[in-house]
């Protein structure tokens, strides 16, 4: 009992310090959205989200269904495979890896098509389901790998061999990040405005990241929301911006905002210290299952692997909020360390409202969206947050 209050005690502290941010304590809240978005917008972005929603809800709904229904069958049918046990394990865990992209592909379909109802995108149904088609075959390879491992390792190490599974989880997720940073620039080029390429550099000074390559990727074939991310870490890293940011829609201050908003992504370390937040969770996650698993042989059974896939997806579900929690702490600090590096609150609001026609984000969204679907502040958020930087800046 001591060793685990001591391990709990251990985790909170390291959750606290991975959570830290440069925000001052602000107050986010009291704005109207009406009087920052016209009605008409305002209703269209909750029609929107309504369907998005819904189209989450049965998702999830059918893909727990669909697990809960191998889950209770697959096994009987385990022992007549006569693989063994990791090439029974393998074949199991293929069955529900393939089951569940079948059981999700109605939805994937249905989503395209919402998001070209609205004017978000093109119905490029063909090309849409040849990533989903070559992602299949990723995640493929991947499971192989993995159920390999981790089905090998609970038949040596029994009730302990989340221990070792978890820290290779963890030294693959730091690998992934590493290398992600230069395999997401493959296709892309870079900035060919000469002023957007000057305002680069004056931010990357002013976040203390120089060096940092920023480059375009092609986007506006497939859709026409506006995007950027901050991928990899130390030599890898990398900010890519969708080029829909760079149409016409956005001023250049406010793509000046989303450079700056990226670029704080990697002064806060925040690709690392989501490593670090994939250590402290793989642990107890693996250890729930297999406390959950115990009376049934544990992994080293592989008829054990569909009731695995679903307390996993129950796990995830329940710990969302958690998670998304956690983003929107970085987002508001990516938001917060433009702000610093710009000097531009008034750009920043501008691109929040632009947001709201672009993507057709809902600026309030109801309490469990936020808590489930929402990995960023809201749109009121952030633009409270740009009157609060320029409040204490006067």
């Amino acid at each position: 009992m001591a060793t685990l209050a001591a391990a709990a005690a251990a985790w909170l502290v390291c959750a606290w310090l991975l959570a830290r941010t440069s925000v001052p304590s602000l107050h986010l809240s009291g704005l109207d959205d009406r009087a920052f978005f016209s009605p008409g917008l305002l209703q269209k972005t909750r029609d929107f989200t309504r369907g998005e929603d819904l189209l989450w809800l049965l998702a999830t709904l059918a893909n727990l269904a669909a697990l809960a229904v191998l889950a209770w069958r697959l096994p009987r049918s385990v022992r007549g495979i006569g693989l063994g046990r990791i090439g029974s394990a393998i074949v199991v865990a293929l069955v529900v890896l393939v089951t569940e992209w079948f059981v999700q592909l109605p939805f994937g379909v249905a989503d395209q098509w919402w998001q070209h109802h609205y004017g978000l995108g093109s119905l490029a149904i063909g090309a849409w389901l040849s990533s989903q088609w070559a992602a299949l075959l990723g995640q493929s390879g991947a499971l192989l790998v993995g159920i390999t491992l981790v089905v090998g390792l609970a038949g040596r190490f029994r009730r302990w061999w989340w221990l070792p599974a978890g820290a290779t989880v963890v030294a693959v997720t730091a690998l992934f990040a590493f290398t992600g940073g230069w395999l997401s620039s493959f296709g892309t080029h870079d900035l060919r405005d000469a002023q957007l390429r000057g305002d680069v550099s004056r931010l990357e000074r002013a976040e203390h990241v120089r060096g940092t390559p920023v480059v375009v990727e092609d986007v506006s074939s497939f859709t026409n929301q506006i995007n950027a991310f901050t991928v990899g870490f130390g030599p890898s890293r990398h900010v890519v911006l969708w080029n829909t940011a760079l149409d016409g829609r956005l001023s250049r201050r406010s793509v000046d905002v989303v450079i700056a908003h990226e670029l704080g992504h990697v002064r806060s370390g925040h690709i690392k210290k989501a490593i670090g937040w994939s250590a402290l969770t793989v642990f107890p996650v693996l250890a729930i299952v297999t406390w959950l698993l115990r009376r049934r042989g544990g992994l080293a059974d592989p008829a054990n692997v569909p009731l695995a896939f679903l307390a996993l997806a129950v796990i995830v579900l329940l710990t969302t909020p958690l998670q998304n929690a956690v983003s929107r702490r970085y987002e508001a600090e990516a938001d917060w360390r433009a702000l610093n590096a710009t000097h531009d609150p008034a750009a920043a609001q501008h691109l929040f409202q632009t947001f709201a026609q672009t993507s057709l984000e809902q600026p309030d969204p109801p309490a469990w969206e936020y808590l489930w679907l929402e990995n960023h502040p809201t749109l009121m958020q952030r633009i409270a947050m740009t009157r609060a930087w320029a409040a204490r800046n006067r």
